[in-house]
């Protein structure tokens, strides 16, 4: 699939078949992550596969009772290695480097997925402390997002996006750049 395509094609899905996704797939989507870019080619990310069904009601829960979470072949929790970042960065790498190097991870697995008809969801609303529990993660770890993975049940439709006449600015804010 072309990335434009990826792009527009790309959906928070969150219903997905009971069909599983194999570990060739899922290795490719982590591999895609890693290729993101990263403040100083630091890559403070971990990344969790969690598919055991306990585990996953358990982050369900934690993640404000969206129990659809579970119908997810998995999750995959993205996590940063705050101390990793914070060696070169400081309180900078710490608060800001690793969650902008996290995010463009997750959306290069998010690509990758779609690009290879599965689904995902990016999933932020969640209580750290419960899935740090859950999932065991040192201190210097820090949960950042859960993401689903799975065959979607449906292909839900395109959201309404901004015109770029509204977000984009030339040189400075409130210079039209179109």
């Amino acid at each position: 699939m072309e990335v434009f395509e990826a792009i527009r094609k790309r959906r928070s899905v969150r219903s997905y078949m009971a069909s599983g996704i194999d570990r060739a797939q899922l290795e490719r989507i982590i591999e895609a992550a890693t290729w993101a870019p990263s403040a100083g080619n630091l890559q403070p990310w971990i990344f969790i596969v969690v598919d055991d069904k306990y585990l996953m009601r358990q982050l369900a829960k934690a993640a404000l009772n969206q129990m659809w979470i579970v119908e997810a072949s998995c999750i995959i929790a993205v996590c940063a290695d705050v101390e990793r970042s914070g060696r070169v960065y400081g309180e900078r790498g710490r608060r800001l480097y690793c969650i902008q190097d996290c995010a463009a991870a997750i959306q290069n697995m998010m690509l990758a997925a779609q690009s290879i008809g599965l689904g995902t969801c990016w999933v932020g609303a969640f209580y750290d402390d419960e899935v740090k529990s859950i999932l065991k993660l040192p201190p210097n770890i820090r949960p950042l997002a859960l993401v689903t993975v799975g065959v979607p049940r449906e292909e839900p439709p395109a959201p309404a996006r901004r015109s770029l006449k509204e977000v984009v600015y030339r040189n400075a804010f409130g210079n039209p750049w179109l």
